[in-house]
């Protein structure tokens, strides 16, 4: 892609050392940022990964994922294919219950923008290979305990609903429809989608982009559709979608996500509006700024990423440009590292164990070799190697997964991995005693309970 351009923070009126106080305070009060783009007056003013993630790795963006579907929807009611008042019983007539009760008769377009369907629960859930290949036909069978528009309820089912529509009025993927009308004139390339059984882009999540592509969609967004010199949204669409269509306050969801609801775009607190995805994937618009603020991170709790912002970053802009300031803020950037456990390289107790299979009786994970610098893994019926180093991050074979480990005790190796296109880390403690291996496995974070495995062989 044509990359957007680059200044400095003072030349854009922002002050370097308020980005240097939100990376400080971040990495001392957030379990793990990935990356972080700051954009002023349409040019990128800091930008810094935290390794072993990097600026050419699409990330899993999650519900961010809305905001690109609530856009393809925009574009095809400009193009006259559908309305906001288009009902659901006509728009997906394949995929309709036996009987069709009195609210899913009224369900519309809008509803589904809003999440204001009538669910009483997200229903994500039904996305799944236990309810059949139809995903839509699942979403559509449940009942409708609210009437249309009444209830607010955060609901990726419906973002998938407004996928399959698209789909079946275009004859296309969301990603397909959206390539030549956003994707490529914005030079976006490598983006994916992840899709149902049928081929349906998820609509509610699936979407994966790089930092910096993410950074072009909010410009474009600021710019209100506008691409150098092309109109590629309707303005009057990001104006509506990015205004309060229904009222959150009442909600259980942190401060920020009572601050309104548009069509697929959340209210910010003291400004703005936002783009955003589970674990603290976040594309932040600032129109009164001028400014867009990306983060990528792996948080189970967001809303502490937001109150950093808006406590060292939103008072920092200013109208005019700054005197240059000394604050190495570039080398502090580009220096930035996920930490790596602390411990030695090796141990005694290496030797001993080196090359001896544990095997267990569990339906997870079945068998475990270590050898110094390598875990494998015999997960499923599948053998996975994954290569570990000491105070750095590891490519295994397969590039996407980098791990670091460290003797913590003379009988304990942990080793963290973690696959640099999601949020996800996995940590596996394993401890030697005699002649058996207790392996412990967590995860760092997860949509309901933290996953955890604990196995002993002996």
């Amino acid at each position: 892609m044509t990359p957007l351009p680059r200044s400095t923070p003072e030349a854009e009126g922002i002050s370097s050392t308020a980005i240097l106080d939100f990376v400080a305070a971040a990495e001392d009060q957030l379990e793990s940022l990935h990356s972080l783009m700051v954009v002023r007056h349409g040019r990128v003013v800091a930008e810094g990964w935290w390794s072993p993630y990097a600026a050419q790795h699409p990330h899993l963006m999650f519900s961010v994922s809305k905001s690109f579907t609530s856009t393809a929807i925009g574009l095809a009611i400009g193009e006259g294919r559908l309305t906001l008042d288009g009902l659901v019983v006509d728009l997906l007539p394949d995929d309709l219950p036996a009987q069709i009760d009195p609210h899913l008769a009224v369900l519309t377009v809008r509803h589904l923008l809003t999440m204001t369907t009538g669910h009483p629960t997200d229903t994500v859930s039904l996305a799944d290979d236990s309810h059949g290949v139809n995903w839509a036909r699942a979403i559509l069978a449940q009942p409708l305990e609210f009437a249309p528009g009444t209830h607010f309820v955060y609901n990726s089912g419906a973002s998938y609903l407004l996928s399959a529509i698209l789909q079946r009025l275009t004859g296309e993927r969301l990603f397909d429809y959206l390539t030549p009308r956003l994707f490529e004139p914005l030079g976006i390339v490598g983006a994916t989608w992840e899709t149902c059984p049928r081929g349906i882009d998820a609509g509610g999540w699936g979407l994966s982009l790089t930092t910096e592509q993410l950074a072009t969609f909010g410009q474009l967004l600021l710019q209100r559709g506008e691409w150098n010199g092309t109109r590629l949204i309707p303005a009057e669409w990001i104006d509506e979608a990015t205004r309060v269509q229904v009222d959150t306050s009442g909600t259980e969801h942190d401060v920020d996500g009572r601050q309104g609801y548009g069509y697929q775009f959340w209210l910010n607190r003291p400004t703005g509006y936002r783009a955003e995805g589970a674990f603290g994937q976040f594309c932040l618009m600032l129109p009164e700024t001028d400014a867009v603020i990306v983060l990528t991170a792996a948080l189970p709790t967001a809303q502490r990423a937001l109150d950093l912002l808006w406590e060292h970053l939103l008072p920092a802009f200013t109208d005019q440009p700054l005197p240059e300031q000394e604050t190495h803020l570039a080398e502090t950037l580009a220096s930035l590292t996920l930490p790596t456990l602390l411990g030695e390289p090796s141990s005694p107790t290496a030797a001993r164990v080196a090359g001896i299979r544990f095997d267990y009786d569990d339906a997870e994970v079945t068998a475990v070799t270590f050898q110094p610098g390598l875990l494998t893994i015999l997960r499923g019926g599948v053998e996975q190697s994954l290569a570990f180093g000491h105070g750095e991050w590891v490519a295994s074979a397969d590039t996407q997964v980098r791990a670091s480990g460290a003797w913590v005790s003379p009988s304990t190796l942990v080793v963290r991995a973690l696959n640099v296109g999601t949020p996800f880390m996995r940590t596996f403690t394993l401890e030697f005693r005699d002649d058996a291996l207790t392996l412990d496995i967590d995860q760092n974070v997860s949509f309901g309970d933290l996953p955890h495995t604990h196995l002993v062989r002996g």
